[in-house]
């Protein structure tokens, strides 16, 4: 054989080889930015670690709603990815995608993965699933709200961890009175203030079961109810006792600093609070308003799942099934939870947990279990199922943004968030059908 055809056959062997031992690869496209970004990519590099057939690819980007937008705008040029990232809020336009996703409980059993639905704590499963009871995506970063404090603050004003509304404004006159600039303050304030005071209270916020029975839901939560609690909060801006500072986690520095004593937003600040916060800080549940209930209920999920984008070949979707598995293994969910503060999506991840002392050696960090298992969901505390309901949010901050100004009351403001939400379900509701 002459040189040249010896060249030309290695050639052709090396070529054959590179695709016999090729990873199929998957994308992964994710909301995570900062240290909960690292995270990520830790998990998918500990994948493909594990095993050579599959690559998985995590892609940051941008917020929740960009990233949700722009897996839509990639589905439609067939340009999408395996797996997206989409925040709770969305997932009535995830069911509505026709065509678009791929249930992960239909793809685990094409797969031939092993998948128990029963695994899972049923207040983050429940969210996701369809009225028979099937999975549509996979849990990932489920948090809830809860009620963090700044335990020194409250030691050195005298005043005790709030357990009811009138605990908080308590607290929040002693903590003002003793030097703090603010006493409580929250972020996410429909998530807070109207989806979760709905359901810790047992009260719907919209009719339909909060959209689980139907897309010709109406909203409801510009009620008497809620109403009142925001006229409470709106009159403690006077003298600083409650301080409005943004949409989102915008708010966070004004606890980490030391300017309120008290701030209510997502478990999953946890990272957060131990990097930033230069005092003892603690997490409690969130505070009962006894004019409306005796006990709580239980809190309603925030965060995101994994959605399985429909369109791509079966080689990937078994990588995909594998690395979904791999991911709500006990192992990884704790380690998740552990370091970030969302919740453990399963019953195993939790007690691997406390066996490992987790809990014990950080008080408070099982506050957001105990208030999402606190009893079972009810059609009004299992969650909500809105179309639209990015948009609903961004009215709802718009008008209790003009509460806080002083510029609309309670009553008013919610009647017209309710009025403008309404004419986003319906436009939903249209383009559904």
């Amino acid at each position: 054989m002459s040189i040249k055809s010896l060249l030309c056959t290695s050639a052709i062997l090396a070529s054959t080889a590179g695709v016999a031992f090729a990873e199929t690869e998957v994308q992964w496209w994710h909301a995570m930015g900062g240290a909960n970004g690292e995270r990520v990519n830790k998990i998918a590099e500990d994948f493909n670690a594990t095993q050579s057939d599959y690559k998985v690819v995590p892609v940051y980007k941008g917020n929740y709603t960009e990233t949700m937008t722009a897996a839509i705008a990639a589905f439609r040029a067939k340009e999408h990815p395996q797996i997206v990232q989409v925040f709770e809020v969305g997932t009535a336009t995830m069911m509505a995608a026709k065509g678009a996703i791929y249930p992960v409980e239909q793809l685990m059993k094409d797969a031939g993965e092993p998948f128990d639905g029963d695994a899972f704590l049923p207040a983050v499963v429940s969210y996701y699933e369809t009225p028979e009871g099937e999975l549509l995506s996979m849990p990932f970063n489920s948090s809830t709200p809860v009620m963090w404090y700044n335990k020194d603050a409250l030691d050195a004003a005298g005043a005790e961890v709030p357990e009811t509304w009138d605990d908080v404004k308590v607290a929040a006159q002693k903590l003002v009175d003793n030097g703090m600039e603010c006493g409580v303050s929250f972020g996410w304030q429909s998530w807070v203030m109207i989806e979760n005071f709905s359901a810790w209270h047992n009260m719907e916020m919209g009719t339909k079961e909060n959209g689980f029975a139907g897309f010709d839901t109406e909203f409801n939560f510009n009620n008497p109810a809620v109403a009142a609690r925001l006229d409470d909060i709106a009159s403690m801006t006077e003298g600083n006792l409650f301080k409005y500072g943004g949409r989102r986690g915008d708010s966070l520095p004004m606890f980490t600093n030391g300017e309120c004593g008290m701030w209510m937003n997502s478990s999953a600040y946890y990272g957060s609070m131990k990097s930033q916060a230069g005092f003892e800080f603690g997490q409690t549940m969130l505070p009962l308003d006894t004019n409306l209930a005796d006990a709580p209920q239980n809190s309603v999920i925030g965060g995101a799942t994994l959605w399985v984008l429909a369109g791509h070949e079966d080689e990937e979707y078994k990588g995909t099934a594998k690395f979904l598995t791999y991911l709500s293994s006990p192992e990884v969910q704790a380690w998740w939870h552990q370091e970030t503060g969302y919740v453990p999506i399963t019953t195993a991840a939790y007690e691997l947990s406390k066996e490992q002392g987790f809990y014990e050696a950080n008080p408070g960090t099982d506050i957001a279990i105990k208030q999402l298992s606190l009893n079972t969901p009810t059609p009004n505390s299992r969650g909500l199922r809105f179309g639209n309901f990015v948009q609903v949010r961004d009215v709802i901050n718009e008008e209790l943004e003009a509460l806080w100004a002083g510029d609309k009351s309670a009553t008013d403001a919610l009647n017209a968030a309710a009025e403008r939400g309404n004419t986003l379900l319906r436009k939903f509701e249209r383009s559904a059908k």
